[in-house]
């Protein structure tokens, strides 16, 4: 359980640094990070890192994609992670 903490944590940093970094990329016209991964870093754990580089950052707040999908990965995380710890 500590090591899976700490993942989760280190997976939420670095997608709250993902965010940062593309919207530094996207205000200075550089090649940008693919969407495709940014919603991976937040599929593999880094959700609440995602939103709250989102928010923090200003950055992708207008795309339906990411202001739909990215609370519905952190929801389904949630009831993943109910179901394994408390169901099975």
């Amino acid at each position: 359980m500590k090591y899976f903490i700490i993942y989760l944590l280190v997976a939420n940093i670095f997608a709250f640094a993902l965010m940062g970094i593309d919207k530094a990329k996207a205000k200075k016209n550089k090649r940008r990070i693919p969407e495709k991964n940014l919603f991976m870093s937040a599929i593999f754990g880094g959700s609440i890192g995602s939103i709250a580089g989102m928010q923090v950052f200003r950055h992708k707040t207008r795309h339906m994609s990411f202001v739909i999908g990215m609370p519905v990965i952190l929801i389904v995380q949630l009831v993943l992670v109910y179901l394994f710890v408390f169901k099975l």
